[in-house]
């Protein structure tokens, strides 16, 4: 029996392991990083958090354990977010499983977004909070991790899908 869609599964697979094997990294690493002092935006409160400057100013290493989502939205709804990584995991799982043969930009950009997906979710389900540590200071992102850098790269893959269908069915039109 062939598998079908392999790309997506070899992708989903690929970024849980690069994911989990870089926040264990972390992790491990982060102990003997310097702390920073800063002021919680939200509450004033003031945090020491590791990090790890790679170039200084610019781009850092820091343990950040964000108990939200994307900029910590719905920070503290942990159970909610434990769910909808668990739909979001099981619809993709379910699509590659019972739907047709996906195309190659769409078996990519589902299989990252699988991989994000589970990736970030067994944070949650395990710590109660997701790893983060990718922090690029020159733009004054919010700091992010492996799987979110692959969840979106898996909607620029899904867009990139559907403009080539769109060309494709504007050439076979009158």
């Amino acid at each position: 029996m062939r598998l079908k869609n392999r790309l997506f599964w070899i992708a989903a697979f690929v970024i849980v392991i690069l994911d989990q094997v870089t926040k264990n990294q972390v992790v491990s690493a982060a102990k003997s990083w310097q702390l920073e002092t800063i002021i919680e935006s939200k509450t004033g409160n003031i945090i020491y958090r590791p990090t790890l400057p790679l170039i200084q100013g610019i781009f850092h290493f820091t343990y950040v354990k964000n108990d939200g989502a994307a900029w910590s939205i719905l920070s503290g709804h942990i159970d909610l977010l434990r769910f909808l990584s668990l739909a979001v995991s099981l619809v993709l799982i379910a699509v590659a499983c019972f739907g047709p043969a996906l195309h190659f930009w769409d078996q990519l950009g589902y299989g990252f977004i699988l991989g994000g997906a589970i990736g970030n979710g067994i944070d949650r389900f395990i710590l109660s909070y997701v790893v983060d540590f990718l922090d690029f200071r020159l733009i004054n992102f919010p700091v992010f991790n492996v799987a979110d850098s692959f969840i979106s790269i898996g909607i620029v893959c899904l867009l990139i899908s559907s403009f080539q269908k769109t060309e494709a069915s504007s050439r076979r039109s009158p």
